[in-house]
């Protein structure tokens, strides 16, 4: 039987489901508009698609790693509570989720969603996806991926506050052990609390540091002690800020906060971790995701649970 468009827009309107199953749930019934509302439903796609308008700013960051640990992935799987996200059921299904994001071949989200679940071949990403939500009875999101691949070393993860953070470095050594190992977790766990952005100075892009310079400039344009010093003065005063700067935001140059000194950069204490056990060692790249980051939630003022949280 021929699925139009009028049917698939009667069948949508009906269970509130996406487009895309209605058709699929057509199909399936050969055009029986009863049969294919109780398709969807058995799919748990109706019921899903109905919570879908709800604000999904919980949730869980997971990393997965290959065996030989040359790969890894990080993803962000989303739910409406802390409820959810603290469930053995869920951390289960984002297990499962980072484990296939360690394999996939997705260029972006929505070919991830689109390729066959590698527990079930019967089912999509996304058909998955929609089974947990009609079970756990919340609205779910996969919201991002990322994949990352050590050729000349390993790949280093750390989950921190149960999976509020997750990070996975990119680590360059032709000596892997315990102690190279150790070191790379504690450099994972200052990106995490430090929050760069880049890895070293030479990362970030030319006009980021134009656009620094312009902002130090106009703000001691608008300071009318500062404003009255000689140009040259003031140039130093924003090479400086500017320095500063960018040392907060360079992993390598910030401050490693296990320092017995208080002065030792996370470049240095690689440096002397890879002299110790004759390694050459450094980290090439790091993707750090943070729960929720970017997302609005419902009800709520995300600033003020963190102010509250660190009282």
């Amino acid at each position: 039987m021929e699925i139009t468009a009028s049917m698939v827009k009667e069948l949508r309107e009906m269970t509130g489901a996406g487009m895309m199953d209605c058709k699929k749930a057509l199909g399936a019934t050969d055009g029986n508009m009863d049969e294919a509302v109780e398709w969807l439903r058995k799919n748990g796609m109706a019921k899903a698609e109905k919570k879908a308008s709800r604000i999904a700013a919980e949730g869980v960051v997971a990393c997965n790693l290959s065996a030989d640990e040359k790969k890894g992935s990080i993803v962000e799987v989303n739910s409406e509570t802390d409820f959810v996200a603290k469930n053995e059921k869920f951390q289960t299904y984002v297990a499962a989720v980072a484990a296939q994001a360690t394999n996939t071949t997705a260029a972006d989200i929505d070919e991830f969603l689109a390729e066959t679940w590698s527990l079930d071949s019967s089912k999509t990403v996304k058909e998955e996806l929609s089974s947990q939500i009609a079970v756990i009875g919340e609205n779910m999101n996969i919201r991002r991926f990322e994949q990352i691949c050590a050729p000349d070393g390993f790949v280093q993860s750390y989950i921190h506050g149960g999976g509020r953070i997750g990070i996975l470095l990119q680590v360059q050594s032709d000596v892997v052990n315990d102690a190279i190992k150790e070191a790379t977790k504690n450099v994972a766990m200052q990106v995490a609390a430090m929050n760069p952005k880049y890895v070293t100075k030479e990362e970030i892009p030319g006009d980021f540091v134009e656009h620094e310079k312009a902002i130090l400039r106009e703000q001691i344009n608008n300071d009318p002690k500062e404003a009255a010093k000689p140009d040259k003065v003031k140039e130093g005063m924003i090479a400086g800020r500017i320095s500063k700067e960018l040392k907060e935001i360079c992993l390598v140059d910030q401050v490693y906060v296990k320092a017995e000194d208080g002065k030792q950069t996370v470049g240095q204490y690689l440096a002397q971790v890879a002299k110790e056990n004759s390694a050459n060692l450094c980290i090439k790249k790091f993707v750090r995701y943070e729960c929720g980051e970017g997302l609005e939630k419902k009800n709520e003022d995300f600033a003020a649970e963190v102010a509250a949280q660190m009282k």
